[in-house]
């Protein structure tokens, strides 16, 4: 297949070759179980858990025993969410997020209000920014956590994530982030935070595995298990470990952690470039704040044309999403952009650009020309 110029690293990245390396050894040769202590093949499977825990914690300032692997960070998120929900059995539960939050959030958190849980959802301003102002006067005496996205998919915009911490240490309110986008990114650290979700296949690992940072030695509560049968990963998460995802999973955070910083540096530059040149084009519109937001993204919102269409176009040559993966098939404008207050139309008519390892200048180049010549088509097709 000829494939397009790939600038979804938001959706999904390739695996990177060294961490395919190091997998393929644990589909065969060292294909044991890691829960099984008796013999050899049990032994090197855990040895390998173990250590991919260890490069794991190593990439967000962790204690390796607080990272507990799953099936990615859905699952991550429901465990972190719904387990702190079920830890305050028979009491009356508040809790805190945002509107812009990824679909995994909004919708576990849509599912506790079935069960009787208050939830108040933070509005954001058209730069795609919280008040930390409004997120403490949000807090109750009833508030058992705040849930707030370490940088949004859609935008790349980041939260103050260290403001908002301390915050909720002065409340005694548990503090829960989807750092999905930024783990492996930019720095990341757990300091003040009780719970974290990560996910492999977001920094150049495999599908299908993802772990739940859960902070030891604090008197909040940890979440209770959401799937039992067997008392694997500390009894916070039942299952056969999924050893071969795993040993890559921490192979790729021990690369994102040698290169992560050159990397950011250099796609600030392909991605600054694109922008730029794209922001010439006339009725183009950027959205989300420029400032504190990831270094490999930006959201253009194109004006003058229809968003379907232009994004069918545009993904001939050049793959892009106009929101997140989960809900790149819906016509609907993106929630995010929604809750920025932008227009349905542009919202509609909105691509997010975000690069990543495979991508440079000549890509950069060649979508510049294709995205011209798209918009130049439709827009002459209107008039």
């Amino acid at each position: 297949m000829n494939y397009p110029i790939y600038l979804d690293y938001n959706a999904t990245t390739p695996c990177a070759p060294e961490v395919l390396e190091a997998m393929l050894p644990y589909f065969s040769t060292h294909f044991g179980n890691a829960a099984s202590k008796s013999h050899p093949y049990g032994w090197v499977a855990e040895n390998a858990v173990e250590e991919a825990r260890e490069n794991v914690a190593n990439l967000i300032g962790a204690n390796p025993k607080e990272i507990v692997f799953t099936s990615g960070a859905t699952e991550a998120i429901n465990l972190a969410i719904k387990g702190i929900f079920e830890s305050y059995p028979g009491e009356k539960q508040h809790y805190i997020t945002c509107q812009t939050e990824h679909k995994a959030v909004l919708d576990t958190f849509a599912e506790l209000e079935k069960r009787g849980a208050e939830v108040t959802y933070l509005p954001v301003n058209s730069l795609g920014e919280i008040s930390l102002e409004s997120l403490e006067r949000a807090i109750l005496p009833h508030t058992k956590l705040v849930s707030l996205m370490w940088a949004n998919n859609e935008t790349g915009v980041i939260h103050p994530i260290q403001k908002i911490a301390e915050l909720c240490e002065k409340r005694n309110v548990a503090f829960f982030t989807d750092a999905v986008q930024a783990v492996g990114k930019i720095p990341v650290v757990t300091r003040g935070i009780h719970l974290m979700a990560l996910s492999a296949h977001k920094l150049y690992g495999p599908k299908g595995v993802g772990a739940l940072y859960v902070r030891h030695n604090h008197a909040l509560p940890k979440p209770l298990a959401q799937i039992h049968g067997g008392g694997h990963e500390k009894g916070m998460r039942s299952g056969t470990l999924n050893v071969t995802g795993i040993v890559g999973f921490g192979k790729a955070a021990e690369l994102r952690r040698q290169e992560m910083a050159a990397e950011g540096e250099r796609l600030t530059i392909l991605r600054d470039n694109l922008e730029r040149q794209l922001l010439a084009i006339p009725d183009t519109f950027l959205n989300g704040s420029h400032i504190d937001r990831l270094p490999h993204v930006c959201n253009i919102s194109f004006g003058g044309v229809e968003g379907e269409e232009l994004l069918r176009k545009v993904n001939q040559k050049v793959a892009v999403s106009s929101g997140s993966a989960c809900t790149s098939i819906s016509p609907k404008p993106s929630h995010v952009l929604q809750g920025m207050g932008i227009d349905a139309d542009l919202g509609r008519a909105s691509i997010r650009f975000s690069l990543g390892k495979n991508i440079h200048e000549e890509d950069i180049a060649k979508t510049l020309v294709w995205i011209g010549k798209v918009l130049e088509e439709l827009r002459l097709g209107k008039k």
